[in-house]
């Protein structure tokens, strides 16, 4: 929503995932807000505690806003939950041709779809999202290199 706690957090998991397995160089990642409440903020402290004690730094990012561009730009845009979605797909210029869903539908197994926000929560909801955001990264990353990148 504001880009300071889900979407960074996921930016980071997956870049560390990304980087594990050696293809930072085929795989651009990025993340954005659907409002503009934070717009050139770092992510909140909170989430980016969790994501050190993790191994993922980050510090360097800063929020902004999802652009029409984005929608050429990136195969996927993933949204954290059904409200994010919609106005995802409200937003979506007509002709775009990335993917559009939830970034739990990479994790059916959990039995989520939906990332909880954990902007008004305790130290812990910020853990729950990163061990969601964890078990969906391992999925969209097999689905990338599925349809992208076989033999990789």
């Amino acid at each position: 929503m504001g880009n300071i706690c889900r979407s960074p957090s996921a930016q980071g998991v997956f870049q560390q995932l990304v980087d594990q397995h050696t293809l930072s160089d085929r795989i651009i990642i990025d993340s954005a807000g659907t409002h503009a409440y934070h717009v050139g903020n770092p992510p909140d402290p909170r989430a980016q505690a969790a994501a050190r004690r993790r191994g993922i730094d980050l510090g360097e990012q800063r929020a902004r806003r999802v652009s029409p561009d984005d929608f050429s730009a990136f195969h996927y845009i993933l949204a954290m939950d059904r409200d994010n979605l919609a106005d995802l797909q409200e937003f979506a210029p007509g002709d775009h041709g990335c993917h559009l869903s939830l970034f739990l539908d990479y994790a059916p197994g959990l039995g989520y779809r939906e990332v909880p926000d954990p902007y008004y929560g305790g130290e812990s909801g910020f853990e729950r999202v990163l061990d969601l955001i964890q078990a969906a990264s391992e999925g969209l990353l097999a689905r990338i290199r599925k349809d992208h990148l076989q033999g990789v």
